[in-house]
């Protein structure tokens, strides 16, 4: 679902840089390669509890006997050779001897004060992991563009990094407009509905690697939406939510338009969100996301987080949509790709379409776990049948 031309021209844009503490790097994109400073692992090492044997001496007539010679914990080393018909006790992520070349699983012997026995005939190599068997030193371990998660985080750690650089968060501004919308402490009238799109949008921005910024909502008038697109085009993406159909009072494309905008596109063929607008104004980009509030949900999830995630400086934004079995049959009106609420099992295997009054249901919404892609060229499916699903 993903424009290229969406693609091309946030990712053409460079953020800027800053060093962070390896503490807070969780969920930032890294700026710069990190290499390996030393071979990993070090030495060669074992990768079981048992004894660091020559596997020769264990080809012939079973069970093997041999004799103890030592010990070796992780940690520490054994400083002698192990000689024909000898071996030594060895640790889980222990430096292997010299003249060992298998490790036998503690499992597999039997012992009695220093003479060891086994009936496993071990291969040279055997739960032993050699010297770089991991990475060498001087290779790449992290590449930039890549979004610290715990393992890359440990990652970093292992190589000794403290500090690691990364882009800059970018800024995201928030705009709701209408005048039926009023803040969230606010009792509505009858005509009137809180601002959950800022809210939900906000989520969605953090959750993409952005930091939110709510504006006020803005009236249904020229001059309001003037005064706070200009605000929101002071930061590096702006999000307007409502104001971009084809109603009396939507002005926000002619707002746009006069602030010398670059429509990239402004509508897309999905149901519920088909007039999206697109572009880039006073060299900062910008979405007219639908009001409705699973129209702002989907359409961000599809465009906006990949915008977000690229101005973060993530080198790639891939849209994942796993196959789920649903539930019962469904169906679905041909000609527009829809993204419908879904309740996905636990196990990911099944999915059933939650049942909504439209684009406006945020308690069926809030229902849901995920949506259901209903392709634009089909209208049926039976209950079993393979769907794609896109997770919330």
């Amino acid at each position: 679902m993903l424009s290229k031309v969406l693609l091309e021209v946030v990712a053409s844009r460079q953020p800027r840089v800053e060093s962070v503490a390896l503490a807070e790097a969780d969920g930032r994109v890294l700026a710069a390669g990190i290499l390996a400073e030393r071979d990993y692992p070090p030495l060669a090492r074992s990768i079981r509890d048992g004894y660091g044997v020559r596997a020769k001496d264990l080809q012939g007539a079973l069970p093997g006997e041999l004799e103890v010679i030592g010990e070796v914990a992780a940690g520490g080393y054994f400083t002698g050779t192990v000689g024909a018909g000898q071996c030594v006790e060895i640790m889980t992520g222990a430096p292997v001897p010299a003249g060992v070349d298998a490790v036998v699983m503690v499992e597999y012997t039997m012992r009695e004060g220093a003479r060891m026995w086994t009936d496993k005939s071990p291969q040279p190599g055997d739960f032993i992991n050699p010297r770089a068997a991991e990475v060498k030193a001087g290779a790449t371990v992290l590449r930039a563009g890549r979004r610290l998660g715990f393992a890359e985080i440990a990652m970093a750690a292992t190589v000794g990094c403290t500090e690691v650089p990364v882009f800059r968060k970018p800024r995201v501004a928030i705009l709701s407009t209408g005048d039926e919308v009023v803040p969230v402490e606010q009792t509505p009238e009858p005509n009137q509905v809180r601002n959950s799109n800022a809210w939900s949008l906000a989520v969605q921005v953090k959750r993409a690697g952005g930091e939110p910024h709510m504006l006020p909502v803005a009236r249904d008038t020229y001059a309001d939406t003037l005064r706070l697109v200009e605000q929101g085009l002071q930061h590096d993406l702006l999000l307007l939510s409502g104001g971009v159909s084809a109603g009396k009072y939507d002005v926000v494309e002619r707002v746009l338009a006069d602030c010398g905008a670059e429509f990239f596109f402004d509508r897309v063929l999905i149901q519920p969100g088909q007039p999206v607008v697109f572009g880039r104004a006073r060299d900062k980009f910008f979405f007219g996301l639908p009001g409705n509030p699973a129209s702002t949900m989907v359409t961000f999830e599809l465009f906006g987080k990949a915008a977000v995630e690229l101005l973060s400086g993530q080198s790639e934004s891939p849209l994942i949509t796993p196959f789920a079995q649903l539930t019962h049959d469904f169906h679905h009106r041909k000609g527009l790709t829809g993204f419908l609420p879904a309740l996905l099992s636990e196990d990911c295997q099944k999915v059933t379409h939650v049942r909504w009054q439209g684009s406006s249901d945020v308690p069926a919404l809030s229902h849901a776990n995920a949506f259901l892609v209903a392709g634009a060229d089909r209208e049926e499916w039976k209950a079993g049948d393979w769907i794609q699903v896109l997770l919330r």
